[in-house]
C-alpha cells in the first residue's frame, strides 16, 4: 500500500507550496477515465471531469488529511458521476412530458452503433456496448462499485474510503452488481 502522500496546501504551515496544476496534472486522466466508464460519454466525462476539478480547487481546504487525497478525489467524482445522471434524467423525464403534448418522439437512449469508448476494439463494440448497458442500469451504489473495482482495479478497502461505506458493505454491493448482471445477461439470450 502507497504510503499516504502529505500535500502543502493544506490547513497547516507544513502544507504550503504545492500548485493546483500539480494535482490535475496527477489525477486529471484517472479520473476522466471514470467519468468515461461511468457516463460512457465523451463530452460528459469531459464536463463531469471539470466539474470535479472545479470542486476539488474550491473544497481543497476540507481535505482533512485522514485518506489519501486520490480517495478524497475519487469521492468527489463519484458524486459527480451520480448528479450529473440525476440532473440527465430529470432532463429526460420533462422532454417525456413535453413531448406528451408535443408532436415530437422519444429518442432511444442509446444506439449500439453510437457507442463510442476508445477502448474497445472494433469487433467487441457490441458485445461491450450491450454489456455497459446493462451496468448502466444497475443502482448507482452497486455501479460504483463495480466500476470502481473492476475498471478502476481499486481494493475493496480503497472502494470502501471512496463510497464512505464499510469493506463488508462493498463485498456485498459487488456481490450483488455481479448477481444482477448476470440475471440481466440471462433475459437477454
Amino acid at each position: 500500500m502507497k504510503p499516504v502522500r502529505k500535500y502543502p496546501y493544506l490547513r497547516s504551515e507544513f502544507f504550503k507550496d504545492l500548485n493546483f496544476n500539480d494535482i490535475y496534472n496527477e489525477h486529471h486522466r484517472r479520473v476522466y477515465n471514470f467519468c468515461l466508464n461511468y457516463l460512457q460519454s465523451l463530452e460528459d466525462a469531459e464536463e463531469v471531469t471539470q466539474d470535479v476539478f472545479v470542486r476539488v480547487h474550491l473544497k481543497i481546504d476540507t481535505f482533512n488529511n485522514q485518506s489519501q487525497l486520490s480517495t478524497w478525489i475519487y469521492r468527489i467524482c463519484v458524486n459527480c458521476c451520480i448528479d450529473f445522471v440525476k440532473a440527465k434524467k430529470r432532463k429526460k423525464r420533462f422532454g417525456f412530458l413535453t413531448s406528451l403534448f408535443y408532436d415530437d418522439s422519444n429518442e432511444i437512449k442509446h444506439h449500439i452503433g453510437d457507442f463510442n469508448h476508445p477502448g474497445v476494439v472494433l469487433e467487441q463494440k457490441e458485445a461491450v456496448a450491450a454489456l455497459f448497458l446493462k451496468i448502466e442500469g444497475l443502482p448507482a451504489n452497486q455501479k460504483t462499485a463495480l466500476l470502481l473495482s473492476k475498471i478502476e482495479q481499486k481494493s475493496q478497502k480503497e472502494i470502501a474510503e471512496i463510497m464512505a461505506v464499510s469493506e463488508k458493505a462493498v463485498e456485498s454491493l459487488l456481490f450483488r452488481a455481479k448477481d444482477n448482471l448476470q440475471k440481466k445477461m440471462k433475459q437477454s439470450e
